[in-house]
């Protein structure tokens, strides 16, 4: 099957994390993705990212973000590196990097520095903080973002520390939407016939995925508070539970939910009991809610749940990542690959990808 972006070829001065990310997923939809590699600065940095190897310059974290993709060792500061490079944009729709925000008009990346070349390019720029601010020239990296960004703040234990998510999000989400900002420029060029530059940055969407709590606290000056066991903050129950055997995510998000649980689970007096009668009155109750819940959570195990509510009430079991990956819905769906690598004779195992076109 053709996929969508076939005959599309991207130009990447990238490494690391959210830039690779991005034209990874790109990569994965049929474009063609060829990184720029300096080999005065060893390559992409994410080469020799630990602690598991594939050789020498080449790692299991280089190539999660570099499956599919062609690479070619070129100096951008060196008038022959310049050379080919510009020969390469010549044959581009896009060149993106992922450089600090001073650096792409320094190495002239930007459109007005190649559109001479090919005037339909668009030129994608995926940094910190952005390249026309008072940080342009900061460094930075995701964990800074979900400090400065309020995400850290709304993530923990009431009484403990702030915590980050446990993978890099914000890499990811920004990778995201950078190469959703490249293909509609794309989409657009081909349209009009020109350029443009694409702009994002780890602090604009880390900020932007703050949602509806930014909504609330710049409208209302309500700040959410950290909830105890990965709470809701509107809706109850929607937190963790403890079952016999662990832990699980219970998230009775309607009314309807609450029914049913309370049905499945043999348990008609919860539904009847009056500080349980509906979400408002289940939030304003929700310390007796948990204590309630965890009695009843705690006479099954956590599969044994599973197969009660799977399909009626909203519940997911809390998995280590092998668990996770082990699971065999994650075979059913097809969300594991193999792929040849010289240095693993029986393949090296990585996810698939999770666009699914048809047709």
């Amino acid at each position: 099957m053709k996929r969508p972006l076939e005959g599309v070829r991207i130009v990447a001065v990238e490494q690391y994390g959210a830039g690779p990310y991005g034209t990874q997923l790109m990569s994965e939809l049929g474009a063609e993705v060829i990184k720029i590699e300096a080999v005065s600065m060893g390559g992409d940095v994410s080469r020799v990212t630990g602690p598991f190897f594939l050789g020498e310059n080449d790692s299991q974290f280089f190539q999660t973000f570099s499956r599919g993709k062609k690479s070619v060792t070129l100096e951008l500061k060196t008038p022959e590196g310049r050379a080919a490079f510009e020969r390469l944009v010549a044959t581009a729709d896009a060149v993106v990097n992922n450089l600090r925000g001073d650096q792409p008009a320094k190495l002239k990346l930007t459109h007005d520095d190649l559109k001479a070349i090919k005037p339909s390019l668009v030129c994608g720029h995926l940094s910190a903080y952005g390249r026309d601010n008072s940080r342009t020239s900061w460094p930075g990296y995701d964990y800074l973002m979900q400090a400065e960004a309020g995400f850290m703040s709304l993530t923990g234990e009431p009484d403990g520390p702030p915590i980050r998510f446990g993978l890099s999000m914000v890499d990811f989400m920004t990778g995201s939407v950078f190469a959703f900002g490249v293909v509609s420029a794309i989409l657009s060029a081909r349209t009009t016939g020109e350029g443009c530059d694409v702009d994002v940055s780890l602090f604009d969407v880390a900020l932007h995925q703050t949602s509806y709590p930014a909504t609330w606290a710049m409208n209302e000056g309500y700040e959410i508070e950290r909830m105890a066991r990965a709470a809701h903050p509107s809706i109850a129950p929607s937190q963790l539970v403890r079952t016999a055997d662990g832990w699980a995510m219970l998230m009775c998000q309607t009314p309807k939910f609450w029914d049913a649980f309370c049905r499945i689970a043999e348990r008609p007096e919860l539904a009847a009991d009056a500080r349980f009668k509906d979400i408002p009155t289940r939030r304003e109750n929700i310390a007796a809610l948990t204590r309630t819940l965890d009695e009843v959570m705690e006479m099954r195990t956590t599969d044994d749940w599973l197969a009660l509510l799977g399909g009626h009430v909203p519940f997911a079991p809390v998995r280590g990542l092998k668990e996770a990956l082990d699971n065999p819905y994650v075979a059913e769906i097809a969300m594991r690959d193999v792929v040849d690598h010289p240095a693993r004779p029986g393949g090296l195992h990585m996810l698939a990808s999770p666009l699914k076109i048809n047709g």
